[in-house]
């Protein structure tokens, strides 16, 4: 373990289809390309000896370092302090466009800012995986590494025509390459690495560096001014707007649920999950908080993502239903768990898994949570055309016949299928959902039928999703398991927040799944999901049960559990998926459902105490 940096000791940087991380000691050990979802290029993080990564790091002791975005942009600055003087490490990815493109570029600036600075910079790619050797070519400009699968890593010079050549400094070692840079304080040398680069390298002009600097600054700084936010916790919440848009793939405007795939949820566990997909719950949460901060564009581009996936699937008669709960990021369906046993996972956390065999599971729950958002979306002038509402209607249809079955549920059990209480829930907000949107638009509907179900849902779920032994509602019928994603009930409108039900759900779930103000998601020892071992508190159930709390009135509750969670982000404002009882980050990262809560409960809270 003492091999791997702390999930947390990372930073995010990307081009909207792509994205890497970065350590505080400047290593990039995670880089896909060409998208998300792809092989890896450098894949340290799951396996130090094996897994490729490209480091530039000092040559002298270091006293410390820092790391820090260039404020209000996704570009990362580490620095190192020496006895011999402060460099930095200048990292961001140019953004890409609206196309999908096998062209994306990381550039990496390294500066001196004060005495003089040895760096030692080591590229060790290692393609698909680890999987395809590869060899490397130096030539009089920089470098190109190929793989045996015909992958290119192109490496172009950041260099000056009085500064030495970089080809004159490279040593070469099997099939990676290391250079030494001595830089006095004012100079910079740096590199860029290429993918699907469409000629051989070249050197790059300070200038042009320059250049590709401002645009990526331009870019961010641009796309922040949308923003709309002016309540509390102004920096937290753009940063977290910003994590998203890194997460989204720009040519369709899906929102993968983190860049990364195996982290583990228990260090040395096996619930080591490929998060590098669009899952329909993630995605649809989205919305509220895009457009809660004025970001139109973002929450109009998944809506039409999600409607492209509503109308290619609509008429399905498979017993998972016409949506699938997760795709890839281009809407392509085909998730193939498969587990990579030649490497060790992170700090020895096997197995290492690719894809997602939960793809194909029966979650209920996704019906409410689309159609949520898209009334939400409706709501704020994302009109749904006549085709979407043809598709939706076929769901609905689906829906009512299969609604009241047992299912895996949010949390993707594989201990086999429940009545969740939550899936209920969402399938009484789907059929709530769409009589809203027929009768507001005055749209051809089963109004009949949709409102019959819709009781019989509510009706089931005060019936048997209730424990008066636990006075709360409760995971699954027949349980007296509690469940954190119920904390959504007076969110999305089952329950009056001030109904005694819920008063009394909230207290059961503090007395049983809040420890310090984090929040599990359920016991698993009093409900076995099929999987060994434990898992740390859920920073998304955290955040939600800070909205549920600001709902329900509990506002001075609610801001000290917000507060506290700010204390649990890294250096950078990132969270994981997951916090372990040491306080470390756990999981993906970082994960986009948790800055979705993030943002959703800081707008909740802020209008809660502006109310007081």
């Amino acid at each position: 373990m003492d091999d791997y940096p702390l999930i947390e000791d990372h930073g995010l940087i990307g081009d909207l289809q792509t994205a890497a991380l970065v350590t505080t000691e400047g290593a990039v050990d995670w880089f896909c390309s060409p998208r998300f979802d792809s092989p890896s290029v450098f894949g340290a993080l799951l396996d130090r000896r094996n897994g490729g990564h490209c480091t530039v790091r000092p040559a002298h002791p270091t006293h410390s370092t820092k790391q820090l975005y260039l404020p209000d942009t996704a570009i990362l600055v580490t620095r190192f302090m020496t006895e011999a003087g402060a460099g930095e490490v200048i990292d961001f990815m140019p953004v890409t466009g609206p196309m999908a493109t096998r062209h994306h570029r990381l550039v990496r600036l390294v500066r001196c800012v004060r005495g003089t600075m040895t760096f030692d910079v080591e590229i060790a790619p290692r393609f698909d995986y680890g999987r395809s050797k590869h060899d490397v070519h130096l030539t009089q400009h920089g470098a190109v590494f190929v793989a045996q699968d015909g992958t290119e890593l192109t490496v172009h010079p950041i260099r000056e025509p009085e500064d030495e050549r970089l080809s004159d400094v490279l040593t070469h070692r099997e099939a990676d390459l290391q250079v030494s840079l001595t830089l006095e304080a004012g100079q910079q040398r740096g590199l860029i690495l290429e993918t699907g680069a469409e000629g051989p390298p070249r050197e790059i002009r300070r200038a042009e560096h320059e250049r590709l600097f401002e645009e990526t600054v331009g870019f961010w700084r641009s796309w922040l001014t949308r923003s709309r936010y002016t309540g509390r916790w102004r920096e937290v919440v753009e940063r977290s707007a910003i994590t998203l848009k890194l997460m989204t793939f720009a040519p369709s405007g899906g929102l993968v649920a983190a860049p990364t795939a195996a982290l583990p949820e228990q260090l040395g566990g096996e619930r080591n999950w490929d998060y590098r997909f669009t899952w329909i719950r993630d995605a649809s949460f989205s919305v509220y908080a895009l457009l809660g901060l004025g970001f139109t564009e973002e929450a109009r581009a998944f809506i039409t993502w999600l409607g492209d996936r509503v109308k290619e699937r609509a008429g399905s008669d498979g017993n998972t239903g016409p949506l699938n709960i997760m795709y890839k990021v281009d809407g392509s369906s085909d998730l193939t768990e498969q587990i990579l046993d030649h490497w060790e996972g992170y700090g020895g956390s096997a197995p290492v898994r690719i894809g997602n065999g939960a793809a194909t599971q029966l979650q209920l729950d996704i019906y409410g949570e689309a159609l949520d958002s898209i009334y939400f979306g409706h709501q704020h002038g994302l009109e749904l055309g006549h085709a979407g509402w043809t598709s939706l209607r076929t769901d609905l249809e689906w829906l009512a016949d299969h609604w009241d079955q047992a299912e895996e549920g949010i949390w993707e059990t594989r201990g086999g299928r429940q009545d969740f209480t939550y899936g209920r829930v969402m399938s009484w907000v789907a059929f709530d959902r769409a009589l809203r949107l027929a009768e507001a638009n005055g749209w051809p509907s089963a109004a009949d039928r949709w409102k019959t179900e819709r009781d019989a849902a509510y009706e089931q779920v005060m019936a048997k999703g209730w424990s008066d032994g636990r006075r709360a509602f409760v995971q699954h019928y027949g349980s007296e398991v509690l469940d954190s994603a119920l904390l959504r009930m007076a969110t999305v409108g089952f329950v009056s927040p001030g109904d005694p039900m819920w008063a009394a759900t909230l207290d059961a779930m503090e007395q049983e799944l809040v420890s310090d103000s984090l929040v599990y998601r359920y016991n698993p020892d009093a409900s076995p999901d099929g999987l060994r071992g434990s898992e740390g508190t859920f920073s998304l159930c955290t955040f939600m049960y800070v909205d549920a709390l600001a709902r329900a009135g509990r506002t001075d509750r609610a801001r000290l559990t917000f507060e506290k969670m700010m204390g649990y982000a890294n250096h950078l404002g990132l969270y994981s998926e997951e916090i372990d009882p040491t306080g470390r980050q756990l999981g993906n990262f970082p994960q986009a459902f948790t800055h979705l809560a993030l943002i959703d409960s800081a707008l909740t809270l802020n209008a809660a105490l502006d109310k007081k």
